[in-house]
């Protein structure tokens, strides 16, 4: 097992590579070696998700069977069994081994005893790759008996976790910028060493106008270039890319993203700037009624259907608080309901969305028809063909 500076240059050579905006398959084959070397693994099953749904969606196996895959979504989705997916990405550790989720009684587990142990598979390590609190894949390490996973390769798989979530979601991004007629999507930009752009998608061109730059790319908007320097100054171990939230000219929301990419040629940095999702607007929106940081977790929670009860006993408040923190909100708002309270916040961008029935976005917001068609049509909530 690799520790000291060792294990933190393997961290580090990960998160350079997943800084580089590569597609899932690319990413994969820069990345497994390197965790070979950390932690020696027999099998393997790797998969993104859909941070909306903590669905599956496109997997990818080793030395596990083909035909497993309706297997494993049965026993995920329909069956009482331990370590599951849905449990791990509520598990603020995000990581755990098979023997620890049975007590070291692997038996326990209808999928050790139907699927592993036939294959000779013993333990089994669990991923959930998650940064800002979104999942967007998982990665599941198999070995053989009678060897285990210890507390130190799940450590280094948890420092490497946040990175390899990172990867895939700049790589989604990447590829929405990719897709043809995708001239409303994304605006990817790239910028040279000397800050110069070296290139950028017809998207841009809109972009950046909205953001108050030239649609050529000869006077870039300062939030660029301040994100630039943001990512030139960031520690080469953060798995977490610079990002910032910005209203633009139009009146609407964009996020921008940054991040590395290196070529044979030079070290260029990618810039790219997307619709936000309505969780992105929210802190915003509430932070511009002058809310404080309770009003705000009081409100945040309110839009996910929770109820008063349910928000005391999860925030460790009696009722009449909550009421009280409520009124409040409602007073700073404008409004008089709960109901209303989250049409404020989120009707305008999230509801036409989903009543037109629109695809999810690689962001995880929805989208409208057509639009960044073959990047969502992966991650629609339909359950992909897992396995480990």
């Amino acid at each position: 097992m690799l520790t000291g500076p060792v294990a933190d240059n393997l961290v580090e050579s990960v998160a350079s590579a997943c800084r580089s905006g590569l597609d899932a398959e690319e990413l994969r084959a820069a990345i497994l070696p390197r965790l070979r070397k950390a932690v020696p693994i027999d099998a393997l099953w790797w998969a993104s998700a859909d941070p909306a749904t903590l669905l599956f969606t496109r997997s990818y196996r080793e030395e596990l069977p083909e035909d497993s895959g309706p297997y494993f979504v049965e026993n995920e989705f329909l069956v009482q069994d331990v370590n599951k997916w849905t449990d791990l990405a509520g598990d603020p550790a995000g990581v755990r081994t098979l023997m620890q989720a049975t007590d070291g009684q692997p038996t326990r587990s209808d999928r050790y005893r139907d699927i592993f142990a036939p294959l000779g598979l013993h333990d089994e390590l669990r991923a959930v790759l998650r940064v800002r609190d979104s999942c967007w894949g998982y990665i599941c390490l198999h070995r053989e008996g009678p060897q285990v996973f210890s507390p130190g390769e799940a450590r280094i798989v948890q420092r490497l976790a946040p990175h390899l979530a990172e990867g895939l979601r700049l790589g989604l991004l990447r590829q929405a910028c990719d897709l043809e007629d995708a001239t409303d999507g994304p605006g990817l930009v790239i910028l040279a060493a000397d800050g110069a752009v070296a290139g950028m998608n017809d998207a841009a061109s809109q972009w950046l106008e909205e953001l108050g730059g030239h649609a050529d790319g000869s006077d870039l908007p300062i939030e660029i270039k301040a994100l630039a320097v943001r990512l030139r100054h960031l520690p080469a171990a953060e798995p977490v890319m610079p990002r910032l939230r910005v209203h633009t000219r139009s009146g609407r929301w964009a996020v921008l993203h940054a991040f590395w990419v290196t070529s044979q040629a030079e070290k260029t940095i990618t810039v790219i700037i997307q619709e936000a999702a309505p969780a992105e607007i929210a802190p915003l929106i509430m932070a511009a009624y002058g809310l404080t940081d309770r009003e705000r977790t009081i409100s945040a929670l309110v839009c996910q259907g929770m109820s008063t009860r349910q928000i005391a006993g999860r925030l460790h408040l009696t009722a009449d608080t909550v009421q009280d923190h409520l009124k409040s909100v409602f007073d700073r708002t404008g409004v008089h309901s709960r109901g209303q309270l989250v049409a404020a916040i989120l009707q305008r961008d999230y509801l036409p969305h989903l009543i037109a029935g629109d695809p999810l976005s690689p962001s995880g917001a929805f989208d409208s028809p057509g639009r960044l068609a073959g990047a969502a049509s992966g991650r629609s909530g339909r359950v992909g063909r897992p396995g480990g």
